[in-house]
């Protein structure tokens, strides 16, 4: 590829993931939900470090990294600013072509209070986190409380672009939670992890976020999602339904004059994206106090019984067919499928000289061969919308990220026994196994996107000396799905355990999800939900939108934003209805219109782009 394009790669490195201090205080005589350990940590954010953008504002939210007055020893305010701006960045579109608080969205200042607290479900071997911002203008008369839970592997302020973009400045407070996952990377060779307030700490002289069993080798790096031993995605529901839990309890304490705030008095409007998405599903499923007033999911990573397929699967199958799938001549003008001189990248035409060579493709060019991996693709569902937009996934090597990430996690292995050879090192020299750079160990909270490699963090392992040196890797991967042998049933019994139950019949639901999704396809994902839900009685709607895919933030990249439309205006239209029938009892409609979006174009986002249908809102302003 060309400089410009690695140039790209290293700037969204963080997303495929200041300086002033904010007081500390404790209220006596409040306690805390049982599910918390330790203390809740409460700090004051107001004048220029507010809740929304920790002061930035949106120029400053799409502009370089916050600065660190001291890089080795980043505050507590200053890591949450990073932290804060990293999530922004790496959820939303903020390039000058985007639209982002002109055509849609808007970043006001929002002074107001954080409550941050560890959190464990039962039997949990890590705890997740759960935080609630308490806006000084919440609205009392019209109790709200938003819940969300992080995109991706991200830290708890994963969602922010998402549910405080358009809870906060309607006067609700907003609930997350970082739902197992999160970048407290825990290293060996210092013997630190992450605290409450985003520092790094010595095993035993606080709570940490991550903490693996003593003895792990000093050349690999533990991360939680990974190696936490708690098949995180398993219980995301529950993470979700704790942190609501945890908000109405944080309530209790910013205003005792009011409390209590049950979900009887005060709506609670649950709300995620990607992971994050299938996270609200799941808690839905699991709502039997009946807690949540309505439900919004955005491209929803979410497994029903018996349909569709899982992430797994899918994402084994596309690490390795996608590459040479891509090579096809179909593809020649998809933006990042090939190289500056319009080439096919050789190590995707290697790949199907290595599919040739293990008899799973036929021919001796690699146009033959190619075409047939693009005709296995389509068999198993993948349409040519969704595989051109994985370009990008695949460019950017995230299947392999994903698949070795996540298999440790259904396994429950630690950082020094990943399936098919797989660890996390800092990066050293060259790209090989070193020591962790201390200023970027010391940022891993704020800056990483909480699955390696990135960060100063590499994958290594699973690769061979050959000329595509990740397929022995990608292809173990993919025989602990596919084997039945004993030894690879716990990854199929840790998938398994990710299903979904259904949510009441009566509780709305929405589903949003982009038609050129090449990271979680929605034939994959929420149109089997969707199917599956109103089998069961339930009466979910559904926005499949044309031209819209998984990453927003892949928008700024040249060429890219181009072809397509991003996916965040359409959630925020979906929860102003939510809200409009929740406070302003408008009807819930048994179906809406559709939107009829347009690709950007070159120039600058529109609202006649989006398609949306008239006179809908895209969020407060």
């Amino acid at each position: 590829m060309t400089l410009r394009l690695s140039q790209w790669i290293l700037l969204l490195a963080p997303m495929l993931a200041s300086c002033a201090v904010a007081p500390v205080t404790k209220e006596p005589g409040m306690h805390a939900p049982d599910f918390v350990r330790g203390d809740v940590r409460i700090t004051d954010h107001r004048g220029d470090d507010d809740l929304l953008s920790a002061g930035l504002g949106l120029p400053g939210l799409a502009g370089e990294p916050a600065p660190m007055a001291q890089p080795l020893k980043p505050t507590a305010a200053e890591l949450r600013r990073r932290a804060i701006q990293a999530s922004w960045k790496g959820i939303a579109d903020l390039g000058p072509l985007g639209g982002y608080g002109s055509v849609y969205g808007a970043v006001p200042n929002v002074p107001g209070r954080e409550y941050q607290a560890f959190a464990w479900i039962p039997n949990a071997q890590s705890p997740h986190r759960v935080l609630l911002q308490v806006p000084d203008g919440f609205d009392r008369s019209r109790r709200c409380l938003v819940v969300t839970a992080s995109s991706g592997s991200r830290g708890v302020y994963g969602a922010i672009a998402l549910a405080g973009a358009w809870g906060l400045p309607r006067g609700c407070a907003v609930a997350y939670t970082d739902k197992g996952t999160g970048a407290g990377y825990f290293d060996p060779t210092d013997d630190t992890g992450v605290a409450l307030d985003g520092g790094r700490a010595r095993r035993g002289s606080t709570q940490l976020e991550f903490e693996p069993a003593s003895g792990m080798r000093h050349d690999r790096l533990a991360v939680k999602h990974a190696h936490s031993g708690d098949n995180p995605e398993a219980d995301w529901g529950r993470h979700v339904l704790q942190a609501a839990r945890f908000g109405l309890a944080m309530l209790d304490r910013a205003f005792p004059d009011q409390a209590p705030f049950t979900a009887q008095n005060t709506r609670i409007i649950a709300t995620g994206l990607s992971n994050g998405g299938g996270a609200v599903l799941q808690a839905a499923g699991l709502d039997d106090e009946r807690m949540f007033a309505g439900v919004v999911a955005l491209e929803p990573n979410v497994r029903v019984p018996e349909q569709g397929r899982a992430l797994f699967d899918y994402a084994t199958e596309a690490s390795i067919w996608l590459p040479c799938a891509l090579s096809d001549a179909r593809f020649d003008d998809t933006p990042l499928a090939r190289t500056a001189t319009g080439e096919v990248p050789p190590a995707w035409a290697q790949r199907c000289h290595q599919l040739h060579e293990h008899g799973q493709v036929s021919g001796t060019r690699v146009a033959a061969q190619a075409a047939q991996a693009y005709e296995h693709l389509r068999a198993a569902g993948w349409t040519d919308e969704v595989m051109a937009t994985a370009a990008s996934t695949t460019t950017f090597d995230l299947w392999r990220a994903v698949t070795a990430a996540y298999a440790s996690a259904y396994m429950r292995r630690g950082p020094d026994d990943m399936p098919c050879g797989f660890h996390y090192a800092a990066v050293g020299a060259k790209g090989a196994p070193g020591t962790a750079d201390p200023a970027i160990r010391a940022s891993w909270w704020a800056d990483a996107s909480g699955i390696p490699p990135g960060n100063g963090v590499g994958l290594f392992g699973g690769t061979d000396h050959s000329a595509d040196a990740t397929l022995p890797g990608a292809r173990c991967l993919r025989a602990l799905w596919e084997d039945t042998d004993t030894s690879t049933q716990a990854l199929r019994d840790g998938v398994a355990a990710t299903v979904v139950k259904p949510s009441r019949a009566s509780l709305p639901v929405w589903v949003v999800h982009g038609a050129a999704d090449g990271l979680l396809p929605p034939a994959f994902t929420s149109e089997p939900y969707v199917d599956w839900l109103r089998s069961k009685g339930g009466h979910p709607l559904y926005w499949k939108v044309p031209y819209a895919q998984h990453f927003d933030a892949f928008l700024a990249l040249p060429g890219f934003g181009d072809k397509h439309v991003p996916l965040l205006p359409y959630g925020y239209a979906a929860l102003d209805r939510l809200w409009a029938h929740l406070y302003d009892g408008a009807p819930w409609p048994a179906v809406v219109p559709a939107p009829t979006p347009q690709p950007r174009g070159s120039g600058e986002l529109t609202m006649a782009a989006l398609g949306m249908p008239a006179a809908w809102t895209l969020g407060p302003k």
